[in-house]
């Protein structure tokens, strides 16, 4: 009887925070209400600004407070958050200055959250066409170029070559094209470092010269990206 209590209560809220993104704005003049649209004379209207819960993610960490995966970032849209709360799964960390209200329940949205059960990150990331970019920094292992990547078979498949780790490189397409479906040594063209199957701490020292594009200030005390690197 509680959990479905609990589920409708959960149910509630989120159908109350989507629609609540569509109300229009409040304006106000001097602490007195105004009508949106008014007309009046010599007014000053300033829209209070609504933010969107779709903009609030939360940084989910592990048990030992590391994020769960730094690529991508874990994160977790609000609703799956709210939800992860409200099962009892997670502790939440901190917060965002957003509520979400229903008739007969209001929270802050989760901004970090940590699990409570610790899950063993895995040793070696997957092979992904972003990881080999990652561990090769971005970078066509032919020229150097950081245009137009792509990625090559050192030993094309035509030649017995395996879509591997140890055989996959980052390549720019004018550098792929060139290469073509030759060896190394017959087009002349040699990696700057023999490709190799990258550990997650691998990928994470890369990742220090590649922060995303958002970072909320409330996740930076469990994320590198603002710390000096090493020379």
């Amino acid at each position: 009887m509680r959990g479905r209590c609990v589920r409708m209560r959960l149910r509630s809220a989120l159908r109350a925070a989507s629609q609540r993104r569509h109300l229009p704005c409040r304006v106000w003049r001097r602490g007195f209400g105004l009508r949106p649209g008014s007309d009046e004379a010599g007014l000053t209207v300033h829209a209070q600004p609504i933010i969107s819960p779709e903009t609030c993610p939360a940084l989910v960490l592990n048990a030992d407070f590391r994020p769960l995966s730094y690529y991508p970032l874990s994160l977790w849209c609000w609703q799956d958050a709210i939800k992860a709360v409200f099962l009892d799964r997670v502790n939440i960390v901190s917060e965002y200055d957003k509520t979400v209200r229903s008739p007969s329940f209001e929270m802050r949205l989760p901004s970090v959250v940590s699990l409570k059960t610790y899950i063993r990150p895995s040793r070696h990331p997957a092979f992904t066409r972003f990881n080999v970019f990652l561990r090769d920094r971005f970078t066509c292992q032919y020229c150097g170029s950081r245009e137009e990547l792509t990625f090559d078979h050192v030993v094309p498949r035509s030649k017995g070559g395996t879509t591997t780790w140890e055989n996959v490189v980052a390549a720019c397409s004018p550098c792929n094209l060139r290469k073509s479906d030759r060896l190394p040594g017959e087009a002349r063209l040699w990696p700057a470092s023999a490709p190799y199957q990258p550990t997650v701490n691998d990928l994470h020292q890369n990742g220090r010269l590649f922060p995303p594009n958002y970072l909320h200030e409330s996740w930076m005390d469990y994320l590198y990206w603002d710390s000096v690197l090493e020379p």
